[in-house]
């Protein structure tokens, strides 16, 4: 039975209608006078620390902590005021599958397992109404690599429910390769949906547990009691 389902954010949860890019792309010119060329550069699945480090090390930034605090300050800053303008949305079937894992006989702890910073991740899912579902979770704030911030978001999960977890315990929901890679990573079951960054047929190519176009095709029970 499973315990713990991870859900990714962008692309899995929700769609911010380029928000969180342009964000990004404010933020570096805000406070580095870096042009905004983030549409260039592929976000799917990657994590917010990773990218910052990217972007300073092409423009010569030093990627000092001083730094990264001083750009993130200014990016939430600008997320913020950014979603309350954009016309995003919550991908289809997101609200009915947490319904349906909530009333399981024995509902598993749901979580996030996401590039975002955590403040990030809360601004966003708050401006959707989605955020006190998640009681659990890992962030770019963990670690810089995905991967990383799975094993992170499974100790957490492990803590909170004050047991060990094994793989099969752990369903990772996500819509990119990278999301399947690091659901791999720590032996959980993967599901990949459609909704984002990559089309079901480059989805299959990477074997998860399930791919479907979106969370209307799956339901909880699917998940968690095989």
């Amino acid at each position: 039975m499973v315990r713990l389902v991870l859900f990714d954010i962008d692309g899995t949860l929700i769609h911010t209608a380029g928000a969180g890019v342009r964000a990004f792309g404010r933020a570096l010119a805000t406070q580095f006078q870096v042009p905004e060329l983030t549409e260039s550069v592929n976000f799917a699945g990657r994590t917010d620390t990773g990218l910052a480090r990217e972007f300073f090390l092409k423009h010569g930034i030093a990627p000092t902590p001083e730094n990264f605090r001083q750009f993130f300050d200014c990016y939430v800053y600008w997320l913020d005021h950014m979603l309350s303008f954009a016309t995003g949305e919550i991908c289809p079937g997101v609200w009915r599958l947490i319904y349906e894992l909530q009333r399981l006989p024995q509902p598993p702890t749901i979580g996030l397992l996401t590039g975002n910073i955590r403040l990030g991740a809360e601004i966003k899912l708050r401006r959707f109404n989605l955020w006190e579902f998640f009681t659990t979770g890992a962030f770019a704030d963990d670690h810089e690599d995905r991967n990383q911030i799975a094993f992170v978001a499974r100790e957490r999960g492990a803590n909170l429910l004050q047991q060990n977890l094994r793989g099969d315990e752990i369903v990772v929901i996500g819509d990119t390769p990278l999301d399947i890679k690091c659901g791999r990573a720590i032996d959980a079951r993967v599901l990949a949906v459609a909704t984002g960054g990559s089309t079901l047929a480059e989805l299959k190519a990477h074997k998860p547990d399930w791919a479907v176009t979106d969370l209307q095709k799956v339901k909880a029970r699917e998940l968690c009691l095989q």
